[in-house]
């Protein structure tokens, strides 16, 4: 038995050794500039074959060649940090489908950790959003099975489905002493990226609640309507990135390129390679997909000048805090809310051919002032928590494994501490308030009972003072 472990031990390191071989080869045809090749890990390698034997001979059942070699890609992976994955044929056709706004589901945006589904958010309009799931639930079965153990893109691909199929979800809720069981109806999610209103004459507000292909198009179409609407001058306008979790990074720079002057560096990243260094602008080349003709053409000079305020929250991530970031370094917009999620790390998609891929961090993003995003997200001008519960909230710097920001002095805690010391003191009565409400449903952002879109408008009106203005802030 050991003759035969250790055969095919010696096999699997020759064949792991080859395929690693011919992949730093084929990236040496396509960089010039790329590292040298770093040397095997020879003994590591043999215990991965000796593993790999053992399971071969010993498991209680038989085992296919392709599953464990799937399953320490993924462990590999999933271990780096919590977005890098890997993407088979079926999740790389779900991640191209979310991209595009439409699918079947509930309308979670959700993560893994302790090897339990956690929410990271609920998208608006949504069958989870309109049954009360809330953030930082845990996911703990989906129907009968346990979710313990799974990866997140199989939990995943028990939640999307069919429309009109029930499904039942329970959840671990913090305070609440029982499971909670949702039972739920899958729905096409048709997550509609851009919304807007004129709140009254002189006020327009725009919402974006996902950064998807089509963004930038509907954005300016919203934004040509708003100003034809509005029969005299604008007095103010609102963008409201509240519980957007992010999405397309072109999406994110078309955003900023409609409300900040030509060429204004909106945001850059730090990796690596020599591709995960970049700098996007406020220009066509960065936001455009194509030859296509530039939609932000043309749109009223106003735009660019009209006084902004920017409503964030703690779900506001990636993508999101991209925008406020770029429009509070310009000092085009006052941000207004609590801190961000902050997302600030780069992903990108290597399709590996056989219509697979593997999801990889390979740098993070930084503002035009070179504030890092990263477990830290954006702080707000004026913070107010009134009604957003954001106390209580999940962030990136709470995931197991996150990155932190980057910076060599931190330590392991700076990124959660660095948070934690911007926000206010959490007035009892309103947490208590709070944790009152915590089963209600959330409140329609943008609607009369939105509290932080009434203070935006107050301060227009100069009925809230403006912000003192923020010194130089150093990273801990």
């Amino acid at each position: 038995m050991s003759n035969v472990i250790k055969k095919t031990g010696l096999i699997l390191i020759g064949a792991i050794a080859g395929i690693m071989l011919s992949l730093n080869f084929s990236a040496i045809a396509k960089k010039d500039n790329i590292e040298a090749i770093h040397p095997l890990p020879i003994e590591e390698l043999r215990t991965f074959a000796q593993v790999f034997g053992r399971i071969k001979s010993d498991y209680v059942e038989s085992v296919e060649d392709k599953k464990l070699i799937t399953e320490a890609i993924n462990g590999m992976l999933v271990g780096l940090d919590p977005h890098s994955s890997y993407l088979d044929k079926d999740d790389y056709k779900e991640l191209q489908i979310g991209t595009q706004g439409e699918f079947g589901g509930l309308g979670i945006q959700v993560t893994m950790e302790d090897g339990v589904v956690k929410v990271i958010s609920p998208i608006e309009d949504t069958p989870a959003f309109r049954a009360g799931i809330k953030t930082g639930d845990l996911i703990v079965k989906l129907d009968d099975t346990i979710v313990k153990g799974m990866t997140l893109n199989d939990a995943i691909k028990l939640m999307r489905g069919k429309p009109n199929t029930p499904i039942k979800i329970t959840i671990v809720r913090e305070g609440e002493t029982e499971p909670l069981i949702f039972n739920l109806v899958r729905d096409i999610i048709k997550t509609q990226s851009v919304k807007s209103k004129m709140i009254e004459p002189g006020y327009a507000y725009i919402r974006i609640t996902q950064f998807q292909e089509q963004t930038g198009e509907n954005l300016a179409q919203a934004i040509r309507t708003l100003f034809t609407e509005n029969t005299g001058s604008m007095k103010g306008l609102i963008l409201d990135l509240r519980n957007d979790p992010g999405g397309l990074l072109n999406g994110a720079v078309a955003v900023s390129a409609a409300f900040l002057p030509e060429n204004a560096l909106v945001v850059y990243t730090e990796g690596r390679s020599p591709d995960a260094k970049m700098k996007l602008h406020a220009n066509p080349e960065y936001y455009l997909r194509g030859p296509d003709e530039d939609y932000l053409k043309g749109l009223p000079s106003e735009v660019k000048t009209v006084p902004m305020i920017t409503l964030v929250n703690g779900g506001s991530a990636s993508a999101s805090e991209i925008v406020a970031g770029a429009l509070q370094d310009h000092k085009r917009s006052v941000v207004m809310g609590s801190q961000t999620f902050g997302k600030g790390s780069v992903q990108t998609i290597l399709p590996l051919g056989n219509n697979t891929a593997i999801k990889l961090t390979t740098a993070r993003y930084y503002t035009p002032n070179g504030q890092s995003i990263q477990a830290k997200g954006i702080t707000p001008d004026i913070l107010d928590e009134a009604d957003s519960g954001d106390d209580q909230r999940l962030r990136e710097a709470d995931l197991n494994r996150h990155l932190t920001s980057g910076k060599k002095a931190e330590t392991k805690n700076a990124d959660s501490d660095t948070v934690k010391a911007t926000q206010k003191p959490v007035n009892k009565k309103k947490a208590n308030k709070n944790k009152d409400e915590k089963n209600k449903t959330p409140i329609e952002f943008g609607s009369a009972e939105d509290l932080l879109l009434t203070q935006a408008m107050n301060y227009f009106k100069g009925i809230t003072a403006p912000p003192e203005k923020k010194g130089d802030e150093s990273d801990s």
